[in-house]
C-alpha cells in the first residue's frame, strides 16, 4: 500500500491496533496521542498509536511504500518506531523500520529489548514524528473518531489525547477526547453495538460529542430504527463475511435551532465502516446502493454522489423534518485480511444487508416506509372509515353495533363517531401496511382484488422479482 499522506498512514496505524484488539479477544484500550515539540527547528508532532491487543507482526508494515512525493517527504521521513509484546514474552521488542529505504533487508533495525519482569501483559506502541500541523491533525484525526463512535467496537476502548507537558513551564497533558466504545456488555453483539451508536450519533446530531440534543429528542420515541444482517459463506481462504446495516428515520421537531442541524441534513450520508475502521464508500457498494427499488418503500432516490470517499444520498420526496441516517459495516468474524477481488459479494451483501434493515423498520413502524402504491390505498383510508363509522352508528340494530364494538375493541360507552372512525381507520392502514411487508408476489395478487396496480406499478414489481433471481444464485443468508 502507497502511503500517500501522513493522515493516512495514521489510519492504517489504528486499523492494525484495532484488528489486534479484535484477536485479543478480551477488554483492550487503544490511545492515539499527540505529542508536539514547537520548539524544535522545524517543529514536530509525535504520533503514537497504543493498544493491548496481541504483539504486532512485521506483516502489517512489510507492504507500506513511500513514494516520490517531496510534499509527504517534507512532512514525514519514512521512520516508524514500534514496541511490542505478546503475552508470553519476557521481553518488550523495540524496532525501527524506514520504508523509504529500497534495500529490504536495510529497512528494519533491531533495538535492545526491555525486561518485562515477570509481568503478563501484551500490546504494542508504533509511533512517527512529522512537521505536519498538530492543527490539522487533531482536526483529521477527531472526525475519524467521531465515525467511531458509531461503532462502539465491543471490548475496545478508544481515546485521543494531545500532550503538551514536553514544553518548558509545562507540566500539564491535556485530555482532548476520551470515547469508551466498549462501555456495552461484553457479550453485546456486533449488530447491536452498531444501532447503539447509531442512535446516538443521531440524537447528538452528529456534531455534538458529549450531549444529546433535548429539544429535538425529550424521549427518543422519535427514533425509528431498523437493522439488517447478511453473510456469505466464501471459498476464499474460508473467510466468513458478515455484512451489518443500521437505518434511522429521525424527525426534528418545531423546537429545533438552527445548531441542531447538521452540513448534509437534507442528504443521507452513508457510514462505511470495513472491520471495525471507518473506510470509504467502496463502488461495490455504491452500485448496490443504486440498484435498490427505493420506491418499495416509498422513497425517490434522486442521486448518488461520492464527495471525497463520503456517499451522499439526494432525495426527491423527502419531508424538510425527516433525516434518514445510514450505516454499513463489512467485515470478517475469523479477523484476516480480506481479499480485494470480492466487488460482486460485497455489492450483493450490501444489497441484502440495507433491504433487510430497511423491511425491518417498516415491519416495526406502522404506516413508515410505505410502497407507492400503498400509499394510494392510505389515501382512501379516512373516507372509507367515515363511511363505515356512520353505517354502524346509523344501525338501529342493537346486536349489530354491539358486535361491531366488539370487533373495534370499543366499550358502548365510547361508540362515538370521532372514536370509532378513528378506530377503523387505523385498522385499515394496519392491514395495508401489513399487505405491503408481504413478498411481492403475494403482495400484487392481494392489492390487484381492491385496485388494479398501473402499468408502471406491473414494470416495477417485474424489476424486484428479476433482482431476486439475481441475488438468489448467491449463497447468501
Amino acid at each position: 500500500m502507497e502511503i500517500s499522506s501522513v493522515q493516512m498512514l495514521c489510519k492504517h496505524l489504528i486499523f492494525c491496533a484495532v484488528q489486534r484488539c479484535r484477536l485479543r479477544d478480551n477488554p483492550c484500550r487503544l490511545s492515539v496521542k499527540l505529542s508536539p515539540s514547537p520548539l524544535l527547528s522545524p517543529a514536530l508532532v509525535r504520533i503514537s498509536v497504543s493498544d493491548t491487543g496481541i504483539g504486532s507482526k512485521l506483516e502489517e508494515y512489510q507492504h507500506l511504500k513511500y513514494p516520490n512525493d517531496l510534499v509527504l517527504a517534507g512532512k514525514w521521513d519514512g521512520l516508524i518506531s514500534i514496541s511490542t509484546t505478546g503475552i508470553s514474552d519476557n521481553e518488550m521488542h523495540h524496532l525501527n523500520l524506514n520504508i523509504k529505504e529500497s534495500v529490504s533487508s536495510k529497512r528494519l533495525t533491531r533495538l535492545p529489548s526491555t525486561t518485562k519482569n515477570g509481568a503478563k501483559f501484551s500490546g504494542t506502541e508504533v509511533s512517527i514524528s512529522t512537521s505536519e500541523s498538530v492543527d490539522h491533525l487533531l482536526e483529521d484525526l477527531t472526525f475519524l473518531f467521531k465515525k467511531m463512535l458509531i461503532l462502539k467496537i465491543p471490548m475496545v476502548a478508544v481515546e485521543l489525547l494531545v500532550d503538551y507537558s514536553i514544553m518548558p513551564g509545562s507540566h500539564i497533558g491535556s485530555c482532548i477526547l476520551a470515547i469508551e466504545c466498549g462501555s456495552l456488555p461484553l457479550t453485546t453483539e456486533s449488530i447491536t453495538s452498531l444501532r447503539s451508536g447509531l442512535e446516538d450519533y443521531v440524537l447528538k446530531h452528529g456534531n455534538k460529542l458529549n450531549s444529546i440534543c433535548q429539544s429535538c429528542f425529550l424521549t427518543g420515541e422519535n427514533l425509528k430504527v431498523g437493522t439488517g444482517i447478511a453473510s456469505c459463506s466464501g471459498n476464499m481462504q474460508n473467510n466468513r463475511l458478515v455484512m451489518e446495516a443500521v437505518i434511522i428515520i429521525s424527525e426534528l421537531s418545531e423546537l429545533a435551532t438552527p445548531s441542531c442541524f447538521r452540513e448534509h441534513e437534507m442528504e443521507t450520508e452513508i457510514f462505511f465502516f470495513r472491520d471495525f475502521v471507518p473506510c470509504t464508500a467502496p463502488q461495490s457498494s455504491l452500485d448496490a446502493l443504486k440498484g435498490i427499488s427505493w420506491k418499495s418503500y416509498g422513497l425517490t432516490l434522486r442521486n448518488i454522489k461520492d464527495r471525497g470517499g463520503c456517499a451522499l444520498l439526494e432525495w426527491e420526496n423527502l419531508p424538510p423534518s425527516v433525516h434518514i441516517d445510514i450505516v454499513i459495516h463489512y467485515y470478517d468474524k475469523q479477523v484476516k485480511a480480506l481479499d480485494t477481488q470480492i466487488g460482486q459479494i460485497d455489492r450483493s451483501l450490501t444489497r441484502k444487508a440495507v433491504k433487510l434493515a430497511l423491511d425491518d423498520l417498516k415491519e416495526k413502524n406502522q404506516g413508515v416506509l410505505l410502497s407507492r402504491h400503498a400509499q394510494k390505498i392510505c389515501n382512501y383510508a379516512p373516507d372509507l372509515a367515515k363511511t363505515i363509522a356512520r353505517l354502524i352508528l346509523s344501525s338501529n340494530d342493537l346486536n349489530f353495533q354491539g358486535e361491531c364494538c366488539s370487533l373495534l375493541g370499543l366499550q358502548r360507552r365510547d361508540m362515538k363517531m370521532e372514536a370509532v372512525e378513528c378506530s377503523i381507520r387505523e385498522r385499515i392502514v394496519s392491514v395495508i401496511g401489513k399487505n405491503d411487508q408481504k413478498p411481492q408476489r403475494s403482495r400484487r395478487e392481494a392489492a390487484e382484488l381492491l385496485f388494479e396496480p398501473d402499468l408502471m406499478e406491473d414494470e416495477y414489481h417485474q424489476e424486484l422479482e428479476e433482482e431476486e433471481e439475481v441475488y438468489n444464485s448467491f449463497d447468501l443468508e
